[in-house]
């Protein structure tokens, strides 16, 4: 029953993988997108309030390529620590 636990748990790791770096980058997507349409709507209402939520878009766009440099060192680290753990 050992073997079995440990097989199953070698197709986990990469599907729980899969599944971290897709929630993460999906939110930090959404999020872009939502706050990329309220400018766009408050850009015809209120060109203030338009241009602050601007620079707050800029700001989460800084924020995401910082995500995604993280996001890519853990992917590499988490990968390596993997197939180290199976060779």
């Amino acid at each position: 029953i050992l073997v079995v636990i440990e097989i199953i748990s070698l197709f986990i790791q990469p599907v729980a993988l899969a599944v971290r770096l897709t929630a993460n980058i999906t939110a930090g997507h959404l999020l872009m997108h939502l706050i990329g349409n309220a400018t766009l709507v408050l850009s015809t209402i209120n060109f203030p309030t338009a241009s602050l939520i601007f620079i707050l878009l800029v700001l989460l766009t800084i924020l995401e390529i910082a995500v995604t440099l993280i996001q890519a060192y853990v992917f590499t680290l988490l990968v390596s620590l993997y197939l180290h753990d199976n060779t």
